[in-house]
């Protein structure tokens, strides 16, 4: 199989000498591909290598044939007009010149072969659910996700031979990821894609994963890498099981080694002491018995050592556990308790009206624009309320953002300022359980990778004094890898209280039981 995208030894680290990937060697083949790893492991720098956005510290980059890149966070202009972004409109200007009577050299020369220009443009937004007059309108009046959508008409628009996509289903709505999702099918030249989304990730040929700066490829979709994964999981905890065992053994076995020769020792000097034998046969014996002793006590030495080595290796293969499973009986409320009444009309324009009793947990979907972030902070009274807003009980807030903390307090002291009547030590037996062990819960939030700083949000809001008994969740998986993803369903599993739920991830939604849907 042909590979046009390859890496070979490539190294990049940042201007202050922090290194993101060292000596990476990855082929990326003809077809789909899907690059996974845990936040910070470098997966959107991989692919601004791959773009040419970055340059190698060290190492080769070839890619073959024109390269297109969907960035994750799109540089975008609220004046800008959408065809100017779409990189067109100087186009459509010269065609309609020409069509009105120009015999400019430069008209014909800036259309070339881009005669069907209209149509083609026309096709792709209408392929991406966006209609054909939003050419003529700014980038300033569009959604988030339809921006998105632009940002990918704009790269297929260049017809690339390779077509890199970094976390493309960020803010995108329900029937926008169903297009996304059919272009990703229909690929017939290479995609590299990074992204959570475990939907995507089914409609891929293989998944790469980026892990401490290596590369492992997985043949199939996510269903299948997941298996794998798993596999590989239940051998490695076999093999570091069976090398713990045999550490302890050779442990023992250098105990009993060394008994042996302290029982030896004794004998010989005992011996000596008694003057059984003759001097010089016992002084060679004594030193025939030292040397021997040396060799055998070396012989276990080297027996656990080596058992040392294989218990590393073997527990460097398992991964880190990140289940979170935290009792948080403060957040309980009884079935049938009024938690939130609404009856409003929000600044988009949107009627709703809404009754959340008891531990309902409730899903809030529609397009982008229809209002789902601003009936949240509505909620919360970060917006005024026009109309009838009651909530009967403490509230917290999981904000997409995740802008929260304080950058420069630690995690402890994040979660101390949230419940500062709480006992320290019960802090940290909390915090250990969002997996902030030891020294952990003592890192300056500013210093934590995305998957970290997202679990200290979620301790400090589920830990908080009062204990929220509504938690409001406004895409809460957008840009979580599959370890933060899965901490946030477990630490789910144990919170008592009622859920509001902003999302456009129906497996995520179903993972975590809503119990009814609102459509906005």
């Amino acid at each position: 199989m042909s590979s046009p995208l390859r890496f070979t030894n490539v190294s990049f680290a940042w201007p202050d000498g922090s290194a993101v990937v060292n000596d990476l060697d990855m082929l990326v083949p003809t077809g789909r591909s899907g690059l996974v790893g845990d936040n910070g492991s470098g997966k959107s720098t991989v692919l601004r290598l791959a773009a040419g956005d970055l340059s190698p510290t060290s190492g080769t980059i070839r890619a073959e044939g024109r390269v297109g890149w969907l960035r994750q966070d799109l540089a975008l202009r609220a004046s800008e007009r959408v065809d100017d972004h779409l990189g067109v409109r100087a186009i459509r200007e010269a065609i309609r010149a020409i069509e009105a009577g120009s015999v400019d050299e430069a008209d014909y020369a800036l259309v070339g072969d881009d005669w069907d220009i209209e149509e083609r443009v026309a096709a792709e937004l209408d392929r991406l659910g966006l209609p054909a007059d939003v050419l003529d309108r700014r980038i300033g009046e569009v959604s988030g996700g339809e921006a998105v959508q632009l940002g990918l008409a704009r790269v297929l628009l260049q017809r690339p031979d390779i077509l890199l996509l970094d976390e493309p289903t960020n803010n995108l709505d329900t029937a926008a990821r169903e297009r996304l999702y059919d272009v990703v099918e229909t690929w017939r030249r290479t995609l590299l894609v990074v992204t959570h989304d475990r939907d995507l990730l089914e409609r891929v040929d293989r998944i790469a994963e980026l892990r401490e700066g290596s590369v492992q490829w997985f043949g199939g979709g996510y269903t299948s890498y997941a298996a794998q994964v798993e596999a590989q999981q239940e051998a490695a905890v076999q093999a570091a099981t069976t090398a713990r065992q045999d550490m302890r053994k050779q442990k023992n076995d250098l105990i009993e080694s060394q008994r042996i020769l302290s029982g030896r020792k004794r004998y010989a000097d005992k011996m000596y002491a008694t003057k059984r034998e003759p001097r010089a046969v016992m002084k060679l014996r004594k030193r025939s018995a030292q040397v021997s002793a040396a060799k055998y006590r070396q012989l276990h030495e080297d027996r656990l050592d080596s058992a040392k080595e294989r218990l590393d290796e073997a527990e460097s293969r398992v991964r880190d556990d990140r289940e979170i499973r935290v009792d948080l009986p403060a957040t309980n409320v009884p079935r049938g308790r009024a938690v939130l009444m609404a009856d409003l009309t929000l600044r988009t324009g949107s009627p709703v009206e809404l009754d959340l009793r008891g531990p309902e947990r409730i899903a809030v979907v529609g397009p982008n624009g229809s209002g789902k972030t601003t009936l949240l902070n509505t909620i919360t009274g970060a917006l005024d309320a026009d109309g009838a807003l009651e909530v009967s009980v403490p509230l917290g807030m999981l904000d997409q953002r995740l802008d929260t903390l304080d950058d420069t307090l630690t995690v402890f002291e994040n979660v101390k300022q949230r419940a500062p009547h709480a006992d320290d030590n019960e802090v940290r037996a909390r915090l250990a359980r969002f997996l902030f062990r030891g020294g952990k819960g003592d890192q300056v939030v500013g210093t934590l990778s995305g998957g970290e700083r997202f679990r200290a949000t979620l301790a400090a809001v589920l830990l908080a004094d009062p204990a929220p008994q509504l938690l409001l969740l406004d895409e809460p998986t957008n840009n979580l890898d599959f370890s933060s993803y899965d901490a946030l369903v477990s630490a789910l599993a144990s919170y008592e209280g009622a859920l509001l739920v902003v999302s456009h991830d129906q497996g995520f939604l179903e993972e975590i039981g809503t119990t009814r849907t609102i459509h906005l």
